[in-house]
C-alpha cells in the first residue's frame, strides 16, 4: 500500500513546517465531531497520521476556562484516533504537552513520570485530556495492534504560531507585545517576574523529527522531545527586544502570575533515537520567527 500522510492542524505552527504530506484544519474539519471527522479519514484513508491539532493557550487563555480546553482536547483526540483505528491507519504520531506532567515531581522530567501526580492546576483541563492521549494510544495498541504513539514537545515556536496576546504561548506572545510597544512608543510589559525557566524548541525541528518518528515503527511509547536547554523568561523579552531593534523600558509586573516556575526535561530517550540531530539555535530561531511576524503582520493569527 501506497504511504499516505495526513496532518492534523495542518496550518498551524508544527502542521506548516511539515514538508509533506495532506493538511487539514478547522476549515475543513471540525474534529470535535466524531461522524465529521470519520467521513473525512474515509475519504481520505490515510496510512500514516501527524495529529498536531489541538486547542492550545498560554496561561492566560487556560485560566478560567479549564472545562472548554478539556472538552475540546478530549473529543479531538478520541476522535482522532478512533477513525484512525476505523479506517486502518497504520501509523499515529500525536502531539501532546509537558504541562500533563506532575506539578510536584523530581526533576528532570522523564517518560516514566507523567502519571506520577496532579499537573498543575493553572492548566490541569488540557493537561489531563492530553494524558488521555497517550493512554489512547496504548490500549489500542494493546487490543487493536495499531502502532499509536505520543510525543511530548517543550514549548514549540516559529513562523505560523498564534501571536495572540491572551491565548498565545509565551515566546510568541512576547513578540507580539514587543512589537505593539515599539509601534506605540509604549513600555514592554511582561506578565510575571521573567525568573520562570522554560525549554523551546523551533517549530521546523520538531516537524523534522515528527517525521523521523512517524518513520520508526519502534517508537511506541511517549517521547519528550525537546533540547533540554532552559531558558528565562526574561531572556527571552530581551533577546526578543534585542531583534525588533526595541530601546525602549522593559517592565516585568510581578502582581501577575507566573505559573509554574520550572519543568525541565529530558532528552536522553530523544537522543538514543536520534543521536546527531541538530538543533537551532534559540536566538536564530528568535530571528527568523520575528523576521517572519513582521513580514506577515497582517495575515497572523492574533
Amino acid at each position: 500500500m501506497k504511504k499516505k500522510v495526513l496532518i492534523t492542524g495542518g496550518t498551524g505552527l508544527v502542521g506548516s513546517a511539515i514538508s509533506d504530506g495532506i493538511k487539514i484544519s478547522s476549515k475543513d474539519v471540525d474534529l470535535r465531531n466524531f461522524n465529521e471527522t470519520l467521513k473525512l479519514f474515509k475519504k481520505i484513508s490515510p496510512t500514516h497520521i501527524i495529529h498536531t491539532a489541538a486547542r492550545v493557550g498560554g496561561i492566560l487563555g487556560n485560566t478560567g476556562h479549564n472545562g472548554e480546553f478539556f472538552y475540546d482536547n478530549i473529543m479531538i483526540n478520541t476522535n482522532v484516533l478512533e477513525a484512525a483505528r476505523l479506517v486502518g491507519t497504520k501509523r499515529v504520531v500525536s502531539y501532546l504537552s509537558t504541562c500533563i506532567f506532575p506539578n510536584k515531581i523530581e526533576y528532570p522530567l522523564t517518560e516514566k513520570k507523567i502519571f506520577f501526580g496532579e499537573p498543575h492546576d493553572s492548566n490541569y483541563g488540557y493537561s489531563y485530556a492530553k494524558r488521555m492521549g497517550a493512554v489512547q494510544s496504548k490500549v489500542y495498541n494493546e487490543q487493536y495492534g495499531t502502532k499509536f504513539s505520543c510525543i511530548i514537545p517543550s514549548n514549540i515556536y516559529g513562523p505560523h504560531d498564534n501571536f495572540d496576546l491572551i491565548n498565545g504561548h509565551v515566546l510568541p506572545a512576547l513578540i507580539h507585545k514587543c512589537y505593539l510597544a515599539k509601534k506605540n512608543n509604549t513600555d514592554f510589559i511582561i506578565w510575571g517576574s521573567g525568573e520562570p525557566l522554560r525549554e523551546f524548541i523551533y517549530s521546523k525541528d520538531i516537524a523534522k523529527l515528527s517525521e523521523m518518528i512517524l518513520n520508526n515503527d519502534n517508537i511506541l511509547e511517549p517521547l519528550i522531545v525537546t533540547t533540554g536547554i532552559e531558558t528565562s523568561i526574561k531572556d527571552v523579552a530581551i533577546e526578543i527586544a534585542q531583534h525588533m531593534n526595541f530601546t525602549g523600558n522593559i517592565i516585568f509586573d510581578s502582581t501577575k502570575p507566573d505559573g509554574q516556575f520550572r519543568k525541565p526535561s529530558s532528552n536522553l530517550e530523544l537522543l538514543k533515537y536520534f543521536p546527531n540531530f541538530k538543533f537551532t539555535k534559540l536566538t536564530d530561531g528568535i530571528k527568523k520567527t520575528i523576521k517572519w511576524f513582521n513580514e506577515n503582520y497582517e495575515n497572523t493569527r492574533k
